[in-house]
């Protein structure tokens, strides 16, 4: 199953609901959506200091599955979301023999 990366950064109202209803209860919503609802797992969910408010990793099904998540959380309003799929030292080696085959120029070249 593919694993992403989420980072988001709560917007003013965000923080309100933060405030109101606490940490766990936004890593239990996060954990119903990804796990109950879509059939994926959160490995793990933290909140952060700097760039992004939280943190979170997870296995879901698919790349569509993923897009889903983010465009309903950043429909919200209340968090920007960033998504970047996560791979294996694995998966980078099969790419990295795959790369040979790839055809490319630069600019100039």
């Amino acid at each position: 199953m593919p694993r992403y990366l989420w980072r988001g950064s709560y917007t003013t109202d965000g923080i309100r609901g933060l405030l109101n209803e606490g940490g766990t209860s936004r890593r239990e919503a996060v954990e119903r959506l990804t796990v109950d609802e879509l059939g994926g797992m959160v490995e793990a969910f933290y909140f952060a200091f700097g760039g992004h408010d939280v943190v979170v990793i997870a296995d879901v099904p698919d790349p569509a599955t993923a897009a889903a998540i983010t465009m309903t959380i950043r429909a919200s309003g209340a968090v920007e979301v960033e998504t970047a799929v996560l791979l294996t030292p694995e998966e980078i080696d099969a790419a990295a023999e795959k790369a040979s085959a790839v055809a490319y120029r630069p600019p100039g070249g």
